[in-house]
Formats: C-alpha cells, sequence, structure tokens
C-alpha cells in the first residue's frame, strides 16, 4: 500500500471537499465512496424498485459502472436519502468492496472518503482523518449547496434528513459510521473551507513523516 489518506465522517461534514484539496495537494487519485452508494441507489429509484429490496440493490452494485459516477444527478437530495438506504445492505456494502480495496492499493496512493474508510476500506492506512460539524452547521451547508443546485427545500426539511442520515448510518449493523481508534479529529464547525484545509494538511504532513519514518527504518 501506498500512501493512503482515509477520509471519514457523516453527511455534510466537509469531508469530500477536504479529501480533493488533499488529493490536489499530494497529487494523488480521489474517490468519493458515497457516489459509489448514491450511484446504486439512484439506479434503483430510477428502475423504479424498492430501496429497502437488498436483492434489487445488490444487483444493481455488481453492475455499477465507473462512468455511471459522472451523473450530477448524484448530488442531489433524493440520490442522497437513496444512497444512505442501500447502504445499510450487507449484499451492496459486499459487491462495492472489492472496488474501492482496489483502488487503496495502488500506487503511490490514493485519498479516498466515505463512511468506514479507516475501519474497513483501508483500516492500515498512514493517514486517517474523521471530520464532523454539529448538524445544525452541516445541514445548513447542505441547504445551501442543493437551493444553489436550485432544489426548493427549506433548512427544517435537511435537518430532519440530516438527523434521519445519521442515525442510519451509525445505527447500521454492516460497517456503523464510527471513527477509528487512530483517525485525528477534524471538526470543521466553525472552520472556512480555508481554515479546514490549512488544519487537514497539518494533520497528514504530520502522518507522511511517521510514514516515511517506517518506510526507512
Amino acid at each position: 500500500m501506498g500512501f493512503v489518506i482515509a477520509i471519514d465522517g457523516p453527511a455534510a461534514s466537509g469531508k469530500g471537499t477536504v479529501a480533493a484539496g488533499l488529493a490536489a495537494d499530494y497529487h494523488l487519485p480521489h474517490l468519493d465512496t458515497g457516489l459509489l452508494y448514491r450511484a446504486v441507489g439512484w439506479t434503483v429509484l430510477q428502475a423504479g424498485q424498492d430501496l429497502d429490496d437488498e436483492f434489487a440493490a445488490m444487483a444493481a452494485a455488481r453492475a455499477l459502472e465507473p462512468a455511471q459516477l459522472d451523473n450530477p444527478s448524484l448530488r442531489g437530495r433524493d440520490a442522497g436519502e437513496a444512497a444512505s438506504r442501500v447502504a445499510v445492505h450487507l449484499g451492496v456494502r459486499g459487491a462495492l468492496l472489492a472496488f474501492q480495496r482496489d483502488f487503496a492499493a495502488r500506487e503511490p496512493g490514493a485519498v479516498i472518503d466515505g463512511r468506514d474508510i479507516g475501519t474497513v476500506i483501508a483500516p492500515e492506512a498512514p493517514a486517517k482523518l474523521f471530520v464532523t460539524a454539529s448538524a445544525q452547521a452541516r445541514a445548513d451547508r447542505r441547504w445551501r449547496q442543493l437551493t444553489g443546485q436550485g432544489e426548493s427545500v427549506s433548512l427544517a426539511e435537511i435537518l430532519a434528513d440530516i438527523a434521519r442520515r445519521d442515525e442510519r448510518d451509525s445505527g447500521r449493523a454492516a460497517a456503523p459510521l464510527v471513527a477509528a481508534a487512530d483517525a485525528v479529529l477534524l471538526d470543521t464547525t466553525d472552520m472556512t473551507i480555508d481554515m479546514a484545509a490549512d488544519a487537514a494538511r497539518r494533520i497528514v504532513e504530520a502522518a507522511r513523516a511517521r510514514w516515511e519514518r517506517s518506510q526507512t527504518g
């Protein structure tokens, strides 16, 4: 394994923005694993199938093609809710596991963000961050994002969505959202994007220094 940066955290915590910035800084490929689950959920929705039907969701996961991740509809509210619902299925997680682990195994490394990267996908990653923020701050960010995309939704609705997704993601039996024991917590509640990026870089620089010493020791 190369230098892998594993980033976990709840919805709208800023982990995707942090991950994209770190990928650019370190010239590493970036995988937003949430898009995988959004693509699966969106496929099930478009087929008119039940998101709670594990077999339908598992079939969509097994047939997933990388090109599907470019669909702009995956960034919407419906796809986010669908992702959280299909992610509880063991069959879906199993179908997507190899894709994610193969990405993590590439050289010279990778930046991967999601819900179970540091605990399941890349538990040996040299750098691990758990990015979080208050529910109110996350709801406000998501509301601004969605209304900026032209969606008509209230802040109260988004806050309720965030609460439901947090409960579902943290309470599921399969790979629940939890910080890895060796992950560094980054609370972005009161941070600007630039502040969060700077803090993340400091965390990763310290991890990289330790990793480089271990490679030569």
